[in-house]
């Protein structure tokens, strides 16, 4: 038995690895579309993110300053100052002489964090903490808390925008004179106080 050895023309088939020039076009064109999609809603998300989490920094330094009052049966403060467009928060004892003692720790709430020092559409600042420049609603910004872990007479809220979009807004409210702490963020509509936020 012999076997048929005829040979079989090889056949050249071309290499299909890669991508032609315009499938890279097309794929190119298609991510970029779904980045312009996207991008606007991660940076939203990423700005609300940053917000949320300097608010919740903001609410538990007055929480600690409260209860650090009740503590140690003096008046304690949180300052807040804005140096080099960076928002600042610290937690001290307070003293009677100063409206706020040069020697304390501060902690940044976030590069893109500022504090709402403009007036809303209905003529009313946001932001309505004692302020050292109650005037021009600018400078450093406090709440106090006596020994019953009761404002010192200073109700009222603290409120943060990023540089990026000042539409997006959280805020912190002192709003009993007991010492009452809640969050709020911007509504579409003003409140009985004409603020945005609450």
């Amino acid at each position: 038995m012999q076997r048929n050895s005829k040979s079989t023309p090889k056949i050249q088939s071309k290499s299909t690895a890669g991508f032609t020039l315009l499938e890279q076009i097309i794929l190119v064109a298609i991510i970029g579309i779904l980045s312009a999609i996207a991008i606007p809603s991660w940076i939203g998300f990423v700005d609300r993110l940053s917000l949320n989490i300097a608010q919740d920094q903001v609410y538990r330094a007055m929480q600690a300053a409260q209860s650090n009052a009740k503590r140690d049966k003096i008046t304690w403060q949180v300052s807040f100052r804005e140096v080099n467009q960076v928002v600042q928060l610290a937690v001290h004892p307070a003293e009677s002489q100063q409206f706020m003692p040069l020697d304390v720790k501060w902690h940044d709430l976030g590069h893109n964090i500022r504090i709402d020092k403009q007036k809303n559409n209905k003529g009313i600042s946001e932001t309505t903490l004692y302020s050292s420049g109650r005037k021009k609603n600018s400078g450093l910004w406090r709440v106090q808390f006596n020994y019953h872990g009761n404002t010192n007479g200073q109700s009222g809220q603290i409120t943060l925008i990023t540089d990026i979009n000042s539409k997006t807004k959280r805020c912190v409210y002192v709003s009993t004179l007991i010492g009452t702490l809640r969050m709020g963020k911007e509504h579409p509509k003003p409140n009985s106080n004409k603020k945005y936020c609450y």
